[in-house]
């Protein structure tokens, strides 16, 4: 099989932030959400991926994810000039895929759950598809799914009366006749090729389309409410699998420490109280803060005279400086 990861999206609802990076590249406890996403393909023995990007996009990616040397893959880079939906994404990767099956993740998803199932039920059991699925609290925000044994009998976006509170969490397995479908839709009330569209098409065709489900932490990182909390559970994940060292009072003189946090060994604290769940990026400087469930970028600097901030995200190069009886900057 073959990897695809989408990272075309604008993220208008991640904006001022999408301005500076794509979704994509934001980070989660310090790491670039499209590196959980190569990892997980990885998991699977996958050695091919393709990245779906916008043109300007390429120089980043570079940088930030490169041709797959770090995981010892190859990574193709497919450009969609105009982000017209899932489906449409798809359809620039068919020329990639050659013909194989592939496992497809949006690139602003986040997902503890391996992938194995949804591979298996297209390598071994000859579904034609298959979809990761989760109960939801709140079917009407998400593509809801329909089941019957092990077949998805029918998909809905958003619905305004769900028939289910299984959700489609963005991550699917495909055989090659997933081309035939995307290039049979037409675009949906809002413009854009919708992959529902595209296996329901499947479904109506009488291709088998099979599922997963999980009850693993999952988090849509499309708005800020979305990353910070996949920041908060992705430092607790990792704080429990012993794999997030948290920092000794001694490397901070004067700071205090509640974990879970994930640091950045280049950024500089002074007289802080920081945690729980929070993370600083690289060439952070803090003096005089006290921090609680955010997120602070590069080169951000804070000092907000011990005035409490939570449930935050600091921009890149931030400038933050309270003096007593002044305002900050």
């Amino acid at each position: 099989m073959k990897g695809l990861i989408l990272c075309a999206g604008k993220g208008t609802r991640l904006q001022p932030f999408t301005n500076i990076k794509p979704k994509g590249l934001l980070p989660v406890a310090n790491k670039p959400l499209i590196h959980y996403g190569i990892e997980k393909l990885v998991e699977l023995g996958i050695d091919e991926i393709g990245i779906v990007i916008r043109p300007n996009l390429h120089p980043m990616f570079m940088d930030e994810v490169g041709a797959g040397e770090r995981w010892n893959v190859n990574i193709t880079y497919i450009f969609q000039i105009n982000p017209l939906g899932i489906s449409d994404a798809v359809k620039h990767a068919e020329p990639f895929m050659n013909n194989e099956p592939f496992i497809l993740l949006l690139g602003d998803n986040l997902i503890t759950q391996d992938l194995h199932g949804l591979c298996h039920a297209i390598t071994h059991d000859n579904h034609d598809a298959a979809i990761l699925l989760r109960k939801v609290m709140n079917p009407k925000q998400f593509g809801i799914a329909q089941v019957n044994k092990d077949r998805i009998i029918g998909l809905e976006e958003k619905p305004s009366e769900p028939k289910s509170d299984l959700a489609v969490l963005g991550s699917y397995a495909f055989k090659p006749s997933i081309f035939k479908a995307v290039n049979a839709i037409s675009p949906s009330a809002r413009g854009e090729y919708e992959i529902t569209d595209a296996i329901q098409w499947l479904i109506h065709q009488q291709y088998s389309v099979s599922y997963q489900t999980t009850d693993k932490n999952f988090s849509d990182v499309g708005t800020m409410e979305g990353w910070l909390e996949a920041n908060r559970w992705m430092l607790k994940q990792l704080e429990e699998e012993g794999l997030l060292k948290t920092p000794s009072e001694s490397e901070y003189p004067g700071t205090t420490i509640i974990p879970p946090v994930c640091i950045d060994p280049s950024a500089e604290l002074i007289n802080c109280v920081i945690g729980p769940y929070v993370t600083i990026g690289p060439n952070v400087r803090l003096e005089s803060c006290i921090l609680e469930n955010s997120i602070l970028l590069e080169y951000a600097i804070l000092n907000p005279n011990h005035y409490p901030m939570t449930n935050s995200i600091i921009s890149p190069q931030s400038v933050f400086v309270q003096k007593d009886g002044g305002s900050g900057k």
